[in-house]
């Protein structure tokens, strides 16, 4: 029970208020959930129990139903131990983490795209002194045509591949990394 202890006088359990935020918090908690796809759902620690709830969410579509579907899920996941909402609030922290740091890492590629089309020869050998495996003659032949489509008002086929080819080349293929080194151009996360 809450309130004081009649003999010592100490309050007894959280308060109302305190009481409210940890709900409120588990149900933030059942928002990120129910808006993570299938697959990033699998790599969380999530009990079954919870998945057919979380699938009930996603799908209805009344505003009324969904609110009323995500206040059910946060009262069964406040029926789950502590330990596993730690877990569960631990692996989102790390996938926000993670998402930041692979959006930093694009606007880096795209930061250096930008500045190929722009500065042209002198980006390029900056690039290239930071990746000397980088393909000189592929990658300025992609420049030219991307300068060329833009000219002539065509799709940004060429633009896109030079996108794709600053990617693994910075990023080793893989959607996030720290291997490049931004310039006094690139904007810093």
């Amino acid at each position: 029970m809450r309130g004081r202890d009649e003999e010592t006088g100490e309050y007894r359990g959280e308060s109302r208020s305190q009481q409210r935020r940890d709900a409120l918090e588990v149900l933030a908690i059942c928002e990120q959930l129910v808006a993570l796809t299938d697959a990033q759902l699998s790599r969380l620690p999530v009990p079954e129990s919870l998945l057919p709830h979380i699938r009930e969410a996603r799908r209805i579509t009344s505003h009324i139903a969904h609110k009323r579907q995500l206040a059910f899920l946060a009262k069964q996941m406040r029926r789950e131990d502590e330990e596993t909402l730690d877990t569960i609030r631990d692996a989102l922290d790390v996938k926000g983490e993670t998402a930041r740091r692979e959006i930093a890492a694009m606007h880096r590629v795209e930061a250096w795209r930008d500045r190929l089309l722009d500065e042209g020869d002198k980006a390029l050998a900056e690039l290239l002194d930071l990746h000397p495996e980088a393909d000189r003659q592929g990658l300025r032949q992609l420049v030219r045509n991307t300068l060329e489509e833009r000219k002539r008002n065509k799709p940004p086929r060429a633009f896109r591949e030079l996108f794709r080819q600053l990617r693994e080349l910075m990023l080793g293929g893989e959607p996030a990394g720290d291997d490049a080194v931004p310039s006094e151009h690139d904007e810093l996360p």
